[in-house]
């Protein structure tokens, strides 16, 4: 009986270890999905449920694993879960113009920091110096501060306007991506946005707002992320307004915001009072904007405006619905 059982067949044992093979190799093919013997739907939804926190070690496991962190099924599925967490982002300036995010997950307690963003107190791409240079800065920060700033260039000091830190951005969110828009640099009103992917832990610069604008509103809506108002060149308040498709990459101009009631008002109080966006929402399909009247450092709340997307049209606030919208903002 041994005999038999220690019986040795050449042929045997090759095809033996020729069907090894073939079995290895269409396991190891088997295993190019996400969770081995496991549809990837299933394993998806097993990601899925998993702390956000933990998603930049996962991506190291495998090229599968990195891919399915990274996709956007994913934060679908944590969406329809109701495992979406709410990060707090902070914005801090150390040594001088250096910006530094940092961002704190509630759950683990843990802060950490993001990648450095990119710098912007040199200002936007192009403006070199010379004359389309000289120009847009005149535009921008008016005559009076213009000849002050060529006056200290007559008496050899130091060029002031580049010396002017980085400030008065403003930031958005849209399907999980932060956005960093505009602000002032080198007293010039910028026009870049920068967006924060937390999937890939990178920043990009997306395309350009339309107009320069600093200390703007910005807010999410039906997938898109609105911005209104904001000060340009000389501190001017700003009327306009675009919204931003992640889709297709590009900004959509909207109807110029009325300021009907603000204009009237100051009118009436023959003051240099300027209308300014000093809230924003957005609340059942609709933007609902406060405005108030400013001469720094007064404002003064005198209603709002609302807008609806479908119609493409503002209408004004009903009175004292937009009393709140400035704590709003201030609270978020």
């Amino acid at each position: 009986m041994g005999g038999i059982l220690s019986l040795d067949n050449p042929k045997r044992k090759e095809g033996e270890r020729c069907k090894t093979r073939k079995i290895s190799s269409g396991t190891f093919e088997e295993d190019t999905r996400l969770i081995p013997c496991l549809p990837d739907g299933i394993a998806l939804q097993i990601l899925a449920r998993i702390p956000r926190i933990h998603y930049l070690n996962i991506k190291r496991v495998s090229r599968s694993w990195k891919n399915g962190i990274t996709g956007s099924e994913l934060y679908r599925l944590r969406k329809e879960l109701a495992a979406s967490e709410e990060w707090l982002y902070i914005l801090t300036k150390v040594d001088g113009d250096k910006l530094l995010w940092y961002c704190f997950d509630p759950l683990s307690t843990k802060w950490q920091r993001l990648p450095l963003m990119p710098m912007v107190s040199h200002g936007d791409k192009g403006r070199k110096k010379g004359l389309g240079s000289t120009i847009r800065m005149l535009n921008a920060i008016g005559s009076s501060i213009w000849i002050a700033h060529v006056i200290r260039g007559w008496l050899g000091r130091k060029d002031t306007m580049d010396r002017m830190p980085y400030t008065g951005c403003s930031v958005g969110a849209l399907d999980g991506s932060l956005y960093v828009l505009s602000g002032f640099a080198q007293a010039l009103a910028l026009t870049s946005v920068w967006r924060y992917d937390q999937t890939l832990n990178k920043w990009s610069e997306v395309s350009p707002m339309s107009a320069g604008r600093a200390h703007c509103k910005a807010v999410a809506l039906d997938g898109r992320l609105y911005v209104v108002g904001g000060v340009g060149g000389g501190l001017n308040p700003l009327q306009s307004a675009e919204a931003y498709d992640p889709y297709t990459g590009s900004w959509i101009q909207l109807p110029s915001i009325p300021f009907s009631k603000a204009k009237v008002l100051a009118a009436a109080f023959l003051a240099d009072l300027k209308p300014f966006a000093s809230g924003l929402i957005s609340y059942r399909g609709r933007l609902f904007i406060a405005q108030s009247l400013y001469s720094w450092p007064l404002f003064v709340y005198v209603g709002g405006e609302v807008y609806d997307p479908q119609a493409r049209s503002w209408d004004e606030m009903p009175l004292g619905d937009g009393r709140g919208l400035a704590c709003e903002e201030g609270r978020d």
